[in-house]
This record gives C-alpha cells, structure tokens and sequence, in this order.
C-alpha cells in the first residue's frame, strides 16, 4: 500500500467515526490516488488535480466542482501531516454552487419507474425485486438513497409500522413511520429474498452479488430504470445519462406533503417542524427550500400571504 492509499484509509475511517456516510466521497477518492500511483505523485498538489481533470474530464463542470470540493478536504487533512502537501484553490473550477431544480414526479412515473425496476435483468431474480422495493420506499417516505441501502433488518419494528434510520446525516438517527401497504411490501420483500438467499442476511436490501447494495448501484439501476421508459435518454456504455434524479423522490415526498398541508388549509408554518423532523433536515429552512423550488407551493404560499396581508388592511 502507497502512503497515499495509506493516508486516505485512515481518512476515511476517522470520518466514518465521526457519523459521516461516505460512499461517493471514498469513490471519487479512491479514484483519485490510483491516477496520483500512475503519476508516482508522493503528495498531492494543484497541477495533480488538473491532470486528473485533463484525463477524466467529460463530467460536467458542477461534477468536478463537487470532486474539487472532496479533494480539498482529504488535502487539507494531508497537509496537516506533511506540509508538502498543498492545498487546490477553491476556484480552480468556477461554479456557482446551486440545487439542481427537482423533478416532481407523478403518480403515473412513479408507477412506470417501479415496474421497470421490478423488470431490470436478473441472473435469479434478486436485481429487480430489490430495486424495485427500495426505490418504492424512498418514494413514500422520502429517505435519502444512503439511509435506505444501510437499513437492516432489525431497523424494521414490524409491530410498531416504525423504521429506524441509524446512518442519517452527520451520523444523526431518526424513528420513520410506513404506511401499512409499505410494511406489507417490505415484509414480502425480505420473505422473497430470504428464499432466494437460502438464509436471512443482516441488511435488509440485498443485491444480486448478495451484498449490501452500494449509493452508485442504486443511482444506476434508477437511471436504467428511467432509461427504460423514456424519462431519461438511452446512453451508450451502460452511462447515467441526464434527466430527473433518484434523489428527487425525495423532494417529490416533500413537496406533495406541502401541497397537501395548503390544500387542507393547515399552517405549513406549524406543521413544518414534523416534516424537517421526518426528512431528517438539521434546519428547518432546508425543508423551507421546498417552496421555493416547487412553483405551485411558491403560488400557494404567495397567496396564503397575500391574504394574510389583506386581513390586517382590514378595518
């Protein structure tokens, strides 16, 4: 092992201790010290990055400013234990650091996206029976991709309809409360994978290699998913491609949980704690962001306002 590659598995480990969850931060530096060995860089600098970014360059310019943003942070790390190691300048690449506007998806998308997942090829059935089930709950309780592939099978309280989430952000866990119908479909799942299995494994997703299922397989099998029914294009080379986002499940949970709070005329502002809550949001003006980036909740909201204010212009 290179000091390199020693370094980033202590990295990596500290902040793994610290409650952080590090699937796509480990990916891309993995991938960054393998072109550090073929270069035999010692230690990391600027003109290392750029070379990296020269040779591996066809991702978009946010792509690789959130790659420059978890390289700066092991180089930081680096040079607090060897000075020569340097640090890349926040602007190397210029970029406005936004949100992606989220796709709201439908009830009918959600239905299609299932089923091709339930259909993805399978050497024993195992592939789509879990991308099916896992993307179906992130659907209807809105948990980020990284909370639901580190579920086990005691975070599920069958009696009590109540999931644990164990891995949240910053290490933060939460009680999540399912529905009936999803507690009928994940306990069909686990029956069904414990049969193909031949045995009851720790995590409660499995995938076809009978492992924990990795963040970047889950974004896969999405996109293929997607592909399959025309919400996103058909790539060459198995790629991702562009278009709406696993991810925006989430915001979709969000935003009709908003939607139905104005239409029940309840006061969001009341009830937005139970959603940050919920959702796992540190701050409450993360979950705020919903109705900004929503146009309907923006109009519902500017309305609830605007009768708010006409009320006090009242005599």
């Amino acid at each position: 092992m290179t000091p390199l590659r020693d370094h980033l598995q202590q990295y990596l480990t500290i902040r793994r201790s610290l409650g952080f969850h590090l699937s796509t931060t480990e990916r891309i530096l993995r991938r960054f010290v393998t072109f550090a060995e073929s270069e035999s860089a010692d230690y990391v600098d600027t003109a290392l990055f750029v070379r990296w970014q020269e040779r591996y360059g066809s991702a978009g310019r946010q792509t690789w400013a959130a790659r420059l943003g978890i390289v700066r942070l092991f180089a930081q790390w680096l040079n607090g234990i060897d000075p020569r190691n340097e640090v890349p300048p926040r602007g190397l690449i210029p970029g406005q650091s936004r949100r992606p506007h989220p796709h709201i998806y439908s009830d009918e998308e959600i239905r299609r996206i299932l089923n091709a997942a339930a259909e993805l090829p399978s050497v024993y059935g195992m592939r789509g029976l879990t991308y099916s089930t896992l993307i179906g709950l992130i659907a209807v309780t809105g948990l980020r991709v990284s909370e639901a592939t580190a579920l086990n099978n005691n975070d599920l309280d069958v009696e009590a309809g109540v999931i644990t989430v164990r891995c949240g952000k910053s290490g933060k866990q939460r009680l999540v409360p399912i529905s009936d119908s999803a507690l009928a479909r994940l306990r069909a799942y686990a029956k069904e994978r414990d049969r193909l299995l031949g045995r009851t494994p720790e995590p409660l997703f499995i995938s076809e290699r009978g492992t924990r299922p990795k963040d970047c397989s889950v974004e896969y099998n999405f996109a293929s998913a997607c592909q399959k029914i025309g919400l996103r294009p058909v790539q060459p080379e198995n790629r991702h491609g562009r278009g709406p986002r696993i991810h925006d499940l989430r915001h979709t949970f969000a935003a009709r949980t908003l939607l139905n709070w104005y239409r029940q005329g309840l006061d969001p502002n009341r009830e937005m704690i139970k959603l940050s809550t919920y959702l796992g949001h540190s701050n409450p003006k993360h979950t705020y962001w919903y109705i900004e980036a929503v146009p309907e909740l923006l109009e519902l909201a500017s309305e609830r306002v605007s009768r708010s204010l006409e009320r006090e212009d009242q005599p």
